[in-house]
């Protein structure tokens, strides 16, 4: 016994993304091809739109908004260290984000640094935000926040915006904000004066 495929679906020639949208289970119309000897009503404009014919095998393409939101994501410099890697002597420019899995020497000046559970850091950071949950030695200064979380330690140098330490998160040596900091430094002027 032979089966037929239905018509609806397998075809040679080109459908409307209409069609195709019914045919996957949408329901926003669109404009037919050019020439095109199918009576439609023509829908109202849609931004987005780019082309208005498309093959019988292809997906409707995404939205604009969606397409946005991967660009955005794909022009950040990002730089991940993985579990086994050792990263000795470097120094880090232009990294957005710098996520460290293995261990790191090296300096860096940059955005956001965070530190996984079994992942370590020595050397000098000055960052916008740094998120530990492994272990950090070293000179750091994050100018907007410190963030230590439960299996986080910290130690060394430490100068911060705001910090925040989860219970059993650990934090040792010359600490200090840098707001403290800066207020600090004319009544030291002024007394050296």
């Amino acid at each position: 016994m032979f089966m037929k495929s239905s018509p609806s679906v397998v075809r040679n020639d080109p459908i409307t993304r209409n069609e195709a949208r019914s045919v996957l289970g949408g329901s926003s119309p669109i404009k037919a091809p050019a020439g095109s000897s199918r009576q439609e009503a023509p829908p109202p404009p849609q931004s987005g739109n780019r082309n208005s014919e498309i093959p019988s095998n292809a997906v409707p393409e995404a939205p604009v908004v969606a397409e946005t939101q991967i660009v955005a994501k794909e022009t950040e410099a990002r730089l991940i260290v993985g579990p086994d890697v050792k990263l000795k002597g470097a120094e880090i420019l232009d990294c957005d984000t710098l996520v460290v899995e293995g261990r790191v020497e090296a300096t860096m000046d940059s955005r956001v640094i965070r530190i996984a559970d079994k992942g370590a850091f020595s050397g000098k950071v000055s960052i916008d935000v740094a998120e530990i949950h492994g272990s950090f030695d070293g000179e750091l200064t994050a100018r907007s926040q410190l963030i230590i979380h439960a299996t986080g330690r910290v130690s060394g140098k430490i100068r911060y915006g705001k910090l925040v330490i989860a219970e059993g998160g650990e934090l040792c040596g010359d600490i200090n904000a840098l707001a403290a900091e800066r207020s600090s430094v004319p009544i030291l002027n002024a007394i050296s004066a």
